[in-house]
């Protein structure tokens, strides 16, 4: 059985799952769908077409599914859904998606966004990522799974950042970010691969050797970016090295960051 508190304002139409505790003073909107067991502490406002995962906890003054922050925007259909076992701090803002991005934001499971961070319309964030205190996630960019965005970071719009990739705080990243990157200094240079990240999700010591060398080659081999990655793949047995080379030469909107650039 939920647990409502008398101050909050629960809208016609707002599906609530078993158990689930709403705060004081919180806000659900008509058309929101709310998981099992969800929590919002309070002065939570979750608002449009919005979806919210079994065991999320949405902590105090947090905006969910609020209309995109985009002069674009004509009031048309549009969607956030956010997945299961998220922790969502006080202060973050999700925006709902547009027409001209796909329609619907989406955050996978088991994410972490710390105070005050925000992810923005279209944005697609895979699941285990943190982001930060104060970080934003711009319109259209993907976050593929166990990425880390450090506080008071930007990430510009439509930019892919790989996964396991880590961005140092007080970064600004405007291209992609290739998996397992370590990205820092204030306008993002790829400085090396996330080694304590794969050490810890217990990548081989094989593996890690595969990569290294594959950072190597694509920092210092000849031809172009992308003709480096392309022969690493012919030469690579690596599967970890392979996904690089898959997120290099696949589909893109932006640039790539480069090793020392």
């Amino acid at each position: 059985m939920s647990q409502i508190h008398p101050s909050a304002v629960i809208e016609e139409g707002a599906k609530l799952g078993e158990g689930c505790q709403i705060g004081p003073f919180c806000h659900i909107g008509a058309e929101v769908v709310l998981g099992d067991r969800v929590t919002l502490k309070s002065h939570v406002v979750v608002t449009g077409d919005c979806e919210i995962g079994d065991d999320t906890v949405v902590f105090s003054f947090a905006v969910i599914g609020e209309i995109p922050q985009d002069l674009k925007f004509q009031g048309e259909k549009s969607r956030t859904v956010i997945g299961q076992r998220n922790r969502i701090r006080e202060h973050v803002t999700v925006n709902a998606g547009t027409e001209g991005g796909g329609g619907v934001t989406r955050i996978g499971n088991d994410g972490l966004f710390m105070a005050g961070c925000h992810v923005a319309h279209d944005a697609i964030v895979g699941d285990r990522v943190i982001v930060v205190n104060s970080a934003a996630i711009a319109g259209h960019c993907v976050l593929e799974d166990d990425v880390i965005i450090g506080g008071l970071s930007g990430i510009h719009q439509w930019v892919r950042i790989g996964r396991g990739a880590i961005i140092g705080a007080v970064t600004m990243v405007t291209n992609d970010v290739i998996p397992y990157g370590l990205v820092q200094a204030p306008r993002g240079g790829l400085d090396g691969l996330n080694l304590v990240g794969l050490k810890r999700r217990g990548v081989t010591r094989a593996d890690i050797t595969a990569l290294r060398a594959a950072f190597q080659m694509l920092a210092q081999g000849e031809g172009t970016f992308q003709e480096r990655a392309r022969r690493l793949g012919d030469e690579t047995e690596s599967a970890y090295v392979e996904e690089i080379v898959a997120f290099i030469t696949g589909e893109t909107d932006r640039s790539f960051l480069t090793p020392g650039g």
